[in-house]
């Protein structure tokens, strides 16, 4: 049974990939563990409240075997443990362990590469397909990897499928508002998040690099850009400038983690359309198992407590 089908009071006895593990004290000075448990539909937080013999030596990142009970706390569900141990090779299919896109990837990179092939300044063109279409590597790990840790779009393809989504948002703006320069908000759509192959590293771990954690993806994919736009002689110093704001100023505040707040219109309207995703989506994953409409309680990125709309008869 995956973490997605699990539900408050169920009894599991199964494997997962141990995450993350704390060891942590209670406020009446007993230790316990506090692990985060994961398979391929999502992350479960995991407790082992006591500490007895039938919790066997594990470490973070690797599968271990695990009996306990389902509960609820904070309205997210949790796992008390029992008993612990490693499980063994035969045990698990590592792919049933990593969250991946339920999306097909090479069909939406296919998709994504037809809405780079509408950019129409030729230095602009250039400079998507040196990355897009040109660089084996980048195309490689661009389809692979996550999107975020955890708060949206943490799973293989993530990146790619939040990208595009922006791209086409993008797209869809420029039709309804004639006044934005398509090349570049299509070009900056496309590249707003690639500084997140150095941010987070690749799976199994996904978790912040040392990168990551001082500089940020935006800082990062920023000089990725401008170093690559310093290879294409003649490429034109104030589209180059408007390019890098746009990635800059994606997060539109400063609170948010961006270094500039949008002065153009192409970076007013990235920040709508990554928004617009980022936020959907962290409603469809949080909303992936309330089948009843129940309140989820409150979410702290949307910063509202959230349930399903009624279905109309």
């Amino acid at each position: 049974m995956y973490i997605s089908e699990l539900r408050e009071g169920q009894r599991v006895s199964q494997v997962f990939l141990c995450k993350s593990k704390t060891v942590a004290t209670t406020k009446a000075g007993k230790t316990y563990y506090s692990l985060q448990l994961q398979d391929k539909t999502g992350l479960l937080d995991g407790k082992v409240w006591d500490l007895n013999n039938g919790i066997e030596h594990f470490e973070a990142m690797e599968f271990i075997q695990v009996d306990g009970e389902v509960t609820v706390f904070a309205s997210a569900l949790q796992l008390n443990i029992r008993r612990i141990r490693k499980a063994r090779e035969n045990e698990y299919v590592v792919e049933d362990y990593f969250p991946v896109s339920s999306k097909n990837i090479d069909v939406m990179y296919q998709e994504l590469m037809q809405y780079g092939d509408k950019i129409k300044n030729e230095k602009m063109r250039q400079l998507v397909h040196s990355f897009f279409v040109e660089d084996a590597d980048f195309i490689k790990r661009f389809k692979n990897h996550s999107a975020a840790k955890s708060v949206h779009h943490g799973f293989i393809g993530g990146l790619l499928e939040h990208t595009l989504a922006v791209t086409k948002l993008c797209y869809f703006y420029c039709s309804m508002y004639p006044a934005l320069n398509r090349d570049l908000l299509l070009a900056a759509a496309m590249f707003h998040d690639i500084g997140k192959l150095e941010e987070l590293s690749p799976f199994p771990t996904n978790d912040y690099t040392d990168e990551g954690q001082l500089l940020g993806h935006i800082v990062i994919g920023c000089e990725m850009v401008g170093a690559r736009i310093r290879t294409i002689p003649g490429f034109p110093e104030r589209t180059a400038a408007e390019l890098r704001h746009c990635i800059l100023a994606h997060h539109g505040e400063f609170e948010y983690g961006s270094p500039k707040k949008p002065a153009l219109m192409e970076a007013l309207a990235l920040n709508f359309a990554d928004n617009t995703d980022a936020k959907l989506e962290v409603m469809i994953e949080a909303l992936s198992g309330n089948v009843n409409g129940e309140w989820m309680g409150f979410n702290r990125f949307l910063e509202s407590n959230i349930r399903k709309s009624t279905e109309l008869e």
